[in-house]
């Protein structure tokens, strides 16, 4: 006798290999996925402050979506933030929302933790590192900072909690 009650070299019916693969299929395709909850309205409320700050200024009077697009330069910091803040704040959230996949999950967590650590890097070096009579950053570009930095921590807790 095997772990399943059949005598040792009793062949296995059709039928149940073929729901034994549709049982280990649906195990897989659960196991990929995430719930986010209630924690999913807190992340679209996140990523709707960051486009909101993607449309007000960021530095001096240029919105950031201007820096995005590359229509003004006001250095490498500002715009490398533009990308990584729209690409996993805004693009790879709302991929990860809709499809509930975990590693999308992960992928936004760390991608957001990135884009918070560009975003506060941008915002000192508009501080600090600023030629004298150059527009320092603006309301947007704090908003966005903010926003990332709460999409980082909301992702993190999504993917960990699983």
């Amino acid at each position: 006798m095997n772990g399943d009650n059949r005598p040792a070299g009793e062949p296995v019916p059709d039928e149940l290999t073929a729901l034994q693969e549709e049982l280990r299929s649906a195990e897989r395709a659960v196991v990929r996925r995430t719930d986010p909850g209630a924690t999913a309205l807190l992340v679209t409320g996140f990523m709707l402050v960051l486009l909101v700050g993607l449309m007000l200024p960021w530095v001096g009077y240029t919105p950031g979506w201007a820096l995005l697009a590359g229509m003004e330069n006001q250095g490498v910091l500002v715009r490398l933030f533009t990308f990584t803040a729209l690409g996993f704040g805004l693009v790879i959230s709302a991929l990860a929302l809709a499809t509930r996949l975990w590693a999308l999950a992960w992928l936004c967590a760390v991608g957001c933790g990135i884009a918070s650590i560009n975003g506060l890097w941008a915002l000192w070096t508009r501080q600090v590192g600023v030629p004298v009579g150059e527009p320092g950053p603006a309301f947007g570009m704090v908003l966005a900072v903010i926003a990332i930095v709460l999409l980082a921590a909301n992702w993190a807790r999504i993917a960990l909690r699983r």
